[in-house]
Order: C-alpha cells, then structure tokens, then sequence
C-alpha cells in the first residue's frame, strides 16, 4: 500500500479506513479473501519491526490486525470489557509510520517504531478523554499528555486504545467502574477477575489487543493483573519514572510502568520510560541506566543470591496450588545457578501498624485544578454531590472527603514506619548480599466475578510501595484448572538490572506463558 514515491496517496488512505471499518464489522466481498495482515498473537515487538522491515505487514495493516481483534472479543465472545476508548487516530498514526517507513526504514531514535500500546484510563491523553474509570469526568480531555505517554509517543508508539480500571484506582482486587458498565473479564476465565486497578490493561495485553501496554502501581495494580493474566510487570524504584499526568490515588506510593507478554518488551518499553522529569520532583537527583536492554542475558545466575520472604509465601490461606508453583519456581532458579537463601525474615512484616494513609482528597483536588477550566469537577465534595460512580466507591470517597490536612501532615506517621521499613530490608539486603527477594506475587488464584470475601492472597502491596523498591512479576506456570500465577522478585533500591537478569533467564528457561484460549487467533 505504499507508492512508488514512499507516500500514500488519498485513494490508499480512503481504502485503508475502509479496511478498518470492515475487518472491525467482520464483513467481506463476495468472491475474496479476508485482508491480507499479521498474526498478531503473542506477537512481540522484535516480531513487529522485523515484519516491517521485510515487507511482509505494513503498519495499517499490523494496527487494523489488532482494532479486529478488539472488535471480536471485548464486547462479543469472552465479552473482557478491558477497552473504554479506541483512538480515532490510531490509523492516521500508523500512515504516518509507514512513509517514514519507505522513506528511511526503522530510525534508532524511535524503538517502539509502530508498537500499538493499550494504555490505562487514568494517564492523561491530550487527544483522549481522561476519566480514571469514572462517570464523574466524562469526557475529560486533559490539556497535554502524561509524560510516560509522551515518552513512548516521541519512541514511535501508537496509542491504540485506552483501558478500563477500577474506579480511582482504589481495588486491588476486580476492575470495576462507572465509565463503562460491568467488570472487566480475565481471559484465562472470563468469570474470574483480572485483578484491579489495571485489570483492563491485564487483560488487553494478556489477549493480544495490543503488543503492551502501560497501568498504574499503588500497592498492587501493575504486579497483581500482569501475576493474574500470565504478564511481566514493573513497578519501579521510586524516582526512576515519572508520575506526571496520572490521576494520582496516593502519590507517596503511586508508580506508572510497562506490562507486556514477554520480559524483553517490557524491559523496551521501561528502557523509554525511566528518567528525570522537571513535573514531578520525586525523580529529582535519580539517575536511569543508559541501557537496560543489556540486562536481556539467559546465562546462568551463578553470580545472584535470591531470599525467600516465607513470611508471605506460606500463610494460612496460601492457596496449594499455588504455593506449589512457587516451590517449583524456587527449584528453577536453583537449577539455573542461584543460591536460593531460604528463609529470610522482615520482622516489621509483623508489626500491627499501619503503613498506609489517605491523601487522596487533596492530590484528586490538585490533579482536578491541573485539568483547567473544563474540568468536569473542581472538589471532591462536588464530585459525590454529582453521584456519577460506582456506589461501591461511595464510602472510599467519603472518608476520603474527611480528610482536610495536607498531604504531608496526613502521612507522616506512615511514611516514618515506612522508613524504618525501607531500613530493615535494606538491611537484609546488604547483610546477607541479596539481589532480590521472592515471594508469590498473590499466594491465591483470579477470584470469581463478584467474590470479595475468599482470600485474596494479594502479597504486593506489603513491600515494594512502601520502601519505595523496585519489584516485578514474572509468570511462573499455571494450576491445574489454568489460572496463572505469578512470582514476584523484590530488588534494593535502583536495583532494576538484576530484577531483569534473573527474570529474563528465568523467562527463557521455564518458558511458562501462553495466551489465553478465551481469544485464539481469528480466521485469516
């Protein structure tokens, strides 16, 4: 579809809109074949620039692979409700992609080249409504991008759709909201949860609707959907990456970050990501790596001493099935030539106070103030006189509302303990020359739609926000009945590197994910 001359002319423009909106209605001439395009399952981003490069998809054709995908499974079929907005442009980015395509081929500058990306509805889009998963900002378009958005933007990204999430980013456990009406599907069950709050992100990625994506990490969001849907999954050190533009839930814990099928696209698209940002002073003074890639290294783990935290791996509601995949998980990394120190004790895991605090009412209100003059809402207060959320949320807003200090004032008891936190396990890690600690990233399998009184098993939210440390979730294998589960390594701080070595040589050795069968490839 691209001219002699390296442009498309208008006709190939109108034929490529048409191509969209019939592959999207699954409609066909008589007498012909389906379009011609990629297999986009399971397809990584390696995988997207080589085809390009040989000519055998062009970038329209790799994005209308997936708006078809969307088209026949978020809504029909496993009906996964993970999308809230398809982007209008997408297609127009995607031209734009391939004249520069057939003008100077794959430009080092940009390295995710016409990579379609889902990206969670609590980043700002300038050219996308904003609404965090809520009626209450319908229609929200944000002034300018998040600056993670705008990162993977200027790498060459295409923001093909924005993701549904739990409502304000408040559960860790469903992702369900009042933009759209019921909760988003897991495609290994679509009547279990994906987990919240990036569940819609999860579930996309996990069922190819994109090649990655992007959510939000507070105490669970990034680790618990990718442990659920068989992802990678990373929340940073806090610092490394920029949390500009995202609608903030609490941002002396809240982190933005990449969830992808495979360690190696992640680990591109956090390799875009991390950096200083004038907008957000946390990552003042931090200094990123020049290149993670090189950490994408399937050697032997001779040279990595691994912890195991069974303080959260073998608890009284520890699901067997997946305690079982943790120890067979702990055995791989041994066979590969860690030394597994078995078992290292956090004594503050123990203590009964709390870590946590709610400065949700004055961030929400600063973010709202940030919007301008159409903001949809200015207050807090405004927002629930208006009633438009899910009525589940009504009492997390409310107490939220009593909440009149500063954010500072709120959490200073909490951050302290969390200090004294970060200081054991820094500890630990010095005192016994840990690269990490393991543990499952949830101890129990995806709940069933609308259960929020089994155990959860959820272990994320007890070590890596509030110490502030880098923590990942790699997909260790999947029960009997199909459900993933997830192994979760803790680094010390600015420990990224081996949190990806020893993933990526794990990855590569046990070779445990696999798509969902909810959303095989569609007919050619």
């Amino acid at each position: 579809m691209v001219g002699t001359a390296g442009t498309l002319d208008k006709r190939n423009r109108i034929a490529l809109a048409l191509l969209v909106s019939c592959a999207a209605a699954g409609c066909e001439a008589p007498g012909q074949e389906p379009p011609p395009g990629p297999e986009v399952v399971e397809l990584d981003i390696a995988g997207i620039h080589q085809g390009l490069q040989n000519g055998d998809f062009t970038c329209a054709e790799l994005v209308t692979a997936y708006l078809t995908r969307i088209e026949a499974y978020d809504r029909q079929g496993p009906a996964l409700h993970a999308i809230v907005t398809i982007n209008p442009q997408a297609m127009d980015r995607a031209l734009e992609a391939d004249e520069r395509l057939a003008g100077s081929g794959l430009d080092p500058d940009r390295p995710l080249e016409c990579v379609p990306m889902i990206v969670k509805d609590n980043y700002d889009t300038a050219d996308l409504p904003t609404t965090a998963g809520s009626a209450s900002l319908k229609g929200s378009i944000p002034p300018d991008d998040a600056f993670q958005v705008q990162r993977i933007r200027e790498a060459g990204a295409i923001v093909l759709a924005k993701s549904h999430m739990a409502e304000f980013a408040f559960s860790a456990y469903e992702s369900l909201g009042s933009i759209i009406p019921g909760h988003v599907r897991n495609p290994y069950d679509p009547y279990r949860v994906p987990a919240g709050s990036s569940g819609g992100t999860g579930a996309a990625v996990a069922a190819s609707f994109g090649a990655a994506g992007l959510g939000t990490d507070t105490g669970n969001s990034i680790r618990g959907p990718s442990s659920h849907n068989a992802l990678f999954g990373i929340r940073s050190t806090m610092g490394l990456t920029s949390r500009d533009g995202i609608v903030p839930l609490n941002l002396f814990r809240d982190i933005g970050g990449p969830m992808a099928r495979t360690v190696e696209d992640a680990v591109r698209v956090f390799d875009v990501l991390a950096g200083p940002d004038p907008a957000d002073e946390a990552t003042e003074g931090f200094e990123r790596e020049a290149d993670y890639l090189r950490y994408l290294d399937a050697g032997p783990l001779t040279d990595f001493r691994i912890g195991v935290v069974r303080q959260l791996s073998d608890t009284e509601t520890a699901d067997a099935e997946i305690s079982a995949l943790f120890e067979a998980a702990l055995a791989d990394l041994g066979e590969l030539g860690a030394v597994i120190v078995d078992p290292v004790r956090i004594e503050a895991l123990e203590a009964e106070r709390s870590l946590w605090c709610n400065p949700f009412r004055a961030q929400l209100e600063a973010y709202l103030e940030s919007l301008g003059p159409d903001a949809p809402v200015t207050t807090l207060h405004d927002l629930i006189e208006g009633g438009d959320f899910h009525p589940s949320i009504r009492p997390r807003l409310e107490t939220a509302l009593e909440v009149e200090a500063e954010p500072e004032e709120v959490c200073t008891e909490a951050n302290e303990r969390a200090g004294e936190l970060r200081a054991e396990v820094r500890g630990r890690f010095e005192d016994q020359d840990l690269d990490a600690l393991a543990y499952p990233t949830w101890s129990n399998p995806p709940r069933l739609l609308g259960d929020l009184t089994t155990p959860d098993g959820n272990n994320s939210y007890q070590l890596s926000p509030p110490t502030g440390f880098p923590a990942v979730t790699v997909p260790m294998g999947f029960t009997p009945a199909g459900l993933p589960g997830g192994l979760q390594l803790l680094g010390n701080a600015l420990g990224e590197g081996a949190l990806f070595r020893i993933s990526y040589a794990y990855e590569q050795a046990t070779a445990h994910r696999k798509a969902p069968p909810t959303t095989p490839p569609l007919p050619r």
